[in-house]
């Protein structure tokens, strides 16, 4: 295999993964999604005593930082072990890629300081919003 075709494979797995994590983190947030959407989710950090944490990543200012263990105690095992499987990869490596992710990510879809009262939507609206955030990330 020569170098470029090295280079190739390496930017396409990269890609098809972040496409992957895109798939999962629209599952959290989609009103459609396993969790009940972007509330549901708050109901989770509620439940693990974070709530003050998911709230900052709400709100204006500082986004407080969430850890991958954190995070896997949060959504729980049966969630993250069965996004984990689905894109091949140890659920703490992707709790960890999660944690650095989701607080921006909800950042950026509540840029009001607040939860839309309907929700972020359905999977299909979530996917092209999460596009277009996970490009710019990348970029």
């Amino acid at each position: 295999m020569s170098l470029f075709d090295s280079v190739i494979s390496m930017v396409s797995s990269q890609v098809e993964q972040q496409g992957g994590i895109a798939h999962v983190l629209s599952g959290l947030l989609a009103n459609n999604g396993e969790l009940g959407g972007l509330n549901g989710l708050v109901e989770k950090f509620n439940q693990a005593g974070l709530g003050d944490v998911v709230q900052s990543w709400i709100g204006h200012g500082q986004n407080q930082p969430i850890s991958g263990d954190q995070l896997a105690n949060v959504l729980g095992g049966d969630v993250l072990g069965q996004a984990a499987s689905k894109l091949g990869m140890d659920p703490a490596q992707l709790s960890g890629q999660l944690s650095t992710m989701l607080p921006g990510l909800i950042d950026k879809l509540t840029p009001h300081g607040a939860a839309p009262a309907g929700g972020l939507g359905n999977t299909g609206d979530l996917m092209g919003m999460l596009g277009g955030l996970l490009a710019g990330r990348a970029a």
